[in-house]
């Protein structure tokens, strides 16, 4: 049965049109964004469907332009495509080495301008290769880049690859004379529309790739306080809720902090705003340094913080809060080679919660031992042991996980 064969013509100009298509769609798009490697993979569709132009203009112009320099913007395709994925990745591109291939892409095509089979080896080595560098640019990276469309666009290349080298294999290792690029064969159909595919393909997986990207920051700004990159209120609220209804669940202990830092004004008066900025940071930072991984801290508003604490009881929140007032009232920060102190006040709540107990009343509890401890004289701690008033002071004495007060306790 004869092998199923296509024009070549068609294909070529398939190819060509594709690819100014694709390449001219993604420049306008992208026109005035953020650098991502976007330009550099419209590039190399752009080498391509002038590459296939000179190869559709085999026997009609020189073969010094057709073969030599045709193959060679063939490699400044998929060097494109390997300095759009490093862009994209924020790794610097070895343009120097880069030019390594092209330039002995050119030194081969013309010592073998008059061998096709030579050339058809030479080139499937060479861009086969430039593939599967591409491919593992992308692979080595591959858990810091989010969604599915690297994974299409390593399968694209790893299918080019495996192309190039059944051409190497079927035109070089064959017996039947070579013949040229314009004349059809099951190995040019399967060259020229494997390529459409791939291209096209791995052009909708790189697009994919940029939009996932966009969607992660885009969830990750609406969930992190820009200034000081912790949770903002939205997201410590989601995750409170969350935890909450897990805490109910299983029975286990959850604490909850209100953070503020005292006469915090005075710092921006004082100081200025850029300053008061730096003090929220650093403040932040040394909370950060005494939480654990599944403890969360997130800016509730203005200098008051929110600190959720997973299985955790009273008796260990307070302690923690204790340790964070410690802390931060011993750090120093400095500016113009003065030290500004500042402190803290917390109000902390902890223990087991009930059914239909819910974020709001954990978050309410700890403001109002918050406030209480403002009262007092701040740069302290107070802790409310329960979230409603409890029907009998027994009932708090036989809870091992309060601690022996009335109502709160001071630091």
């Amino acid at each position: 049965m004869p092998a199923f064969t296509a024009d070549v013509p068609t294909m070529l100009v398939m190819i060509i049109l594709s690819s100014l298509a694709a390449a001219l769609a993604m420049a306008v798009v992208t026109w005035g964004k953020r650098r991502e490697g976007v330009e550099l993979w419209a590039l190399g569709l752009l080498l391509n469907a002038m590459a296939y132009a000179l190869f559709a203009s085999r026997g009609h112009i020189h073969a010094l332009l057709s073969i030599v320099l045709g193959n060679v913007l063939l490699c400044g395709v998929f060097t494109s495509l390997a300095a759009a994925l490093l862009q994209f990745q924020g790794r610097p591109i070895p343009w120097p080495a880069m030019a390594v291939t092209p330039v002995l892409m050119a030194a081969g095509m013309a010592w073998f301008i008059d061998d096709y089979a030579a050339r058809v080896v030479i080139a499937g080595l060479l861009l086969g290769a430039l593939s599967l560098w591409a491919l593992w640019i992308l692979f080595s990276r591959r858990d810091s880049t989010p969604g599915r469309g690297a994974w299409l666009v390593m399968a694209m290349l790893a299918l080019q690859a495996l192309v190039f080298l059944v051409r190497v294999v079927a035109v070089g290792g064959s017996d039947q004379p070579a013949t040229g690029i314009m004349q059809p064969s099951g190995v040019q159909t399967l060259t020229f529309s494997t390529t459409f595919i791939e291209l096209m393909v791995a052009t909708m997986g790189f697009i994919f790739m940029a939009r996932d990207r966009a969607d992660e920051n885009n969830r990750r700004l609406a969930a992190l306080d820009p200034l000081t990159g912790v949770a903002n209120r939205r997201a410590a609220i989601a995750a409170l809720d969350r935890d909450v209804a897990r805490a109910v669940r299983t029975r286990e202990s959850i604490a909850v902090m209100m953070v503020d830092i005292d006469h915090f004004k005075r710092v921006n008066d004082h100081y200025g705003h850029p300053v008061g900025d730096q003090v929220l940071c650093s403040v932040v930072n040394l909370l950060r340094e005494r939480l654990r991984s599944q403890d969360l801290v997130s800016r509730y508003g203005g200098e008051e913080f929110l600190v959720v604490l997973p299985d955790t009881d009273l008796i260990g929140a307070h302690q923690l809060a204790r340790q964070l007032c410690e802390s931060v009232s011993g750090a120093r920060h400095r500016h113009e080679g003065k030290d500004i102190s500042v402190t803290v006040s917390i109000g902390v709540f902890g223990g087991r919660l009930e059914p239909g107990d819910s974020w709001d009343m954990l978050i309410s509890a700890a403001d109002r031992a918050l406030y209480r401890a403002k009262e007092l004289g701040r740069n302290r701690v107070e802790a409310a042991v329960a979230l409603h008033p409890p029907s009998s002071p027994s009932s708090l004495d036989s809870n091992p996980e309060t601690l022996p007060a009335s109502g709160y306790s001071g630091y």
